[in-house]
């Protein structure tokens, strides 16, 4: 893929802090919007650069008067806000390492992070300070109180290591225990400058954020990529349901989205699909195109009719939702990454690629494929080194170990691929490949993939079987649950329809239906773990 410089509208960002790049911000983009929210419809709590570099050194010297000092670790607990944004560069301003948390841990989990981590202070919203221990005696501060002082010139000491623990995310991970990944600064702002390879972003762009802002991948893609341009970003008041999100839409009209699968996913089968399906023109095949690209065009317009960019990431597209995407000409991209890399590993560029060509990785990212016991194919491990991977994980160098080889690239625990032009193709994760019985590999993504392509299933797992056989857990979806005639004949037919389409040791032997969602990380992946 072609590496293009970034536009000039960026700050200068790639050996600088995040301190730095705070103030740097505020001061070249100055009057301009950085952050608001959307409240009952309509816009408030909007913040300037300017305001954004006041009130996070204001908020910086609060910090310190709790007594705060270099290298302390800060909670970081809210919801997506204004407010948020300004915690997290009033932390590094303060010289002190944030720790941002989701807002869906429980105050058992938070607890047990804050004494893991060993916390000097809290920055928590209103909303959530049930869930901080006041008996801790941790100082706490309630960021959406705080109010600027226009009175007050605070002076902050900026200098700093780009390289020194900068902020400490904590993941479920693969076997439902917390780990804490180290990120420095310059491994989340190269991160972000990575993203503007494959998506340029102009000061006049418009981000609407609808993914939680203490995950990696909304933190440097949704939120630090739009400041190093002088982008606005604003944000929901409550989750973006489509009650939320059609409004939202319509009244910001942006530009630039940064979301999951399962969002555009769930707007294909319950919005897109059923319509193209009665459509005339999409029933003949030389039409069918022309029908296509006109859902997409109105797929567009529902979406303010403004968009450029719509990256999606944090999980695999389904195929058949990609293939609308790519033939519909919609400015879509992909995007690969792990919270290890602060997320970014790969990526395209929208309506600069060929449908199932592969993804790149950016400038200074290297990637190779590490071959596997028991693998025989070209596949293996996918491995990464580059300026986005960690420092390690968080008092466990046991783990941290384990996650790097000796000659010091990132182990991901993905399985892939490199093709003759060094792009990845990604096959799933190492730990939930299967061996057939002839020690045949086995990937149950790919399956997923297929289930998931019937309007009868919401979403599976698929997995091997006490006996070895291969079983699909499956949600239905609401069209299943209200389709005449007996569910039972209704899956055997589409257990024989997919298996028609695979190999005969991956073959599914039986399907079983699960009436609840399945438990998902905060990028919709599925815990696996919980149901294997």
């Amino acid at each position: 893929m072609e590496q293009r410089k970034s536009p000039n509208t960026q700050i200068e960002a790639a050996h600088t802090t995040l301190a730095q790049l705070c103030l740097d911000a505020s001061a070249k983009h100055k009057n301009k919007i950085a952050f608001s929210m959307i409240c009952e419809d309509k816009l408030c709590r909007e913040v300037t650069y300017t305001q954004m570099g006041n009130r996070a050194k204001q908020i910086a010297f609060l910090l310190r008067e709790m007594g705060v000092n270099k290298g302390d670790k800060v909670l970081l607990l809210s919801e997506n806000c204004p407010e948020w944004a300004l915690a997290y560069f009033g932390i590094a301003l303060a010289g002190a390492v944030s720790v941002p948390l989701l807002t869906g841990f429980t105050p058992e989990q938070i607890s047990h992070i804050m004494k893991h981590s060993k916390v000097k202070a809290v920055c928590v919203s209103r909303a959530l300070m049930d869930k901080i221990d006041t008996g801790s005696q941790v100082p706490v501060f309630c960021i959406d109180e705080f109010k600027e002082s226009e009175n007050i010139e605070v002076e902050v000491s900026i200098s700093g290591d780009p390289n020194a623990l900068a902020t400490i995310i904590y993941t479920s991970g693969t076997q439902g225990s917390s780990k804490g990944v180290m990120l420095s600064s310059k491994n989340i702002i190269s991160s972000a400058l990575s993203s503007l390879f494959f998506k340029k972003v102009f000061p006049r762009d418009r981000f609407l954020s609808v993914l939680p802002l203490a995950h990696s991948y909304e933190c440097s893609i949704g939120f630090l990529a739009a400041v190093l341009s002088g982008a606005s970003i604003t944000y929901l008041d409550r989750p973006p349901s489509s009650s939320v999100l059609l409004p939202a839409v319509k009244l910001i009209r942006p530009t630039v989205m940064i979301t999951v699968p399962l969002l555009i996913e769930k707007v294909f089968n319950n919005a897109i699909a059923p319509k193209l399906r009665k459509n005339a023109l999409y029933k003949f095949p030389p039409t069918r195109l022309l029908a296509v690209r006109v859902a997409g065009r109105k797929l567009k317009k529902a979406l303010g009719g403004c968009i450029r960019v719509f990256g999606i990431g944090g999980a695999a597209l389904s195929p058949q939702v990609e293939k609308f995407l790519y033939d519909a000409r919609f400015p879509y991209t992909i995007g690969y990454g792990l919270t290890e890399t602060a997320p970014l590993v790969a990526g395209n560029t929208p309506l600069r690629f060929s449908f199932g060509s592969g993804i790149s990785a950016p400038r200074g990212v290297k990637l190779r494929i590490e071959k596997v016991p028991g693998i025989t194919s070209d596949e293996g491990e996918i491995q990464v080194q580059g300026p986005n991977v960690m420092l390690g994980y968080y008092d466990d160098d046991e783990k941290t170990a384990e996650t790097f080889t000796q000659d010091g690239w990132l182990r991901t625990g993905d399985l892939g691929k490199l093709d003759g032009k060094g792009r990845l193709h990604i096959k799933g994760r190492l730990k939930a490949l299967i061996l057939g019985p002839s020690g045949e590999n086995i990937y149950p993504e790919e399956i997923e993939k297929l289930l998931g392509s019937s309007q009868l299933i919401e979403e599976s797992i698929v997995y091997s079987g006490q006996k070895g056989e291969i079983v699909a857990l499956v949600r239905l979806s609401e069209a299943a649950k209200t389709a005449a005639g007996a569910i039972e004949q209704t899956l055997e037919d589409l257990r024989t329809w997919v298996n028609k389409q695979l190999a005969a040791f991956s073959r599914i032997s039986k399907i079983e239906v699960k009436q609840d969602p399945f438990e998902k990380t905060p990028t919709m992946k599925i815990k696996r773990y919980l149901y294997i």
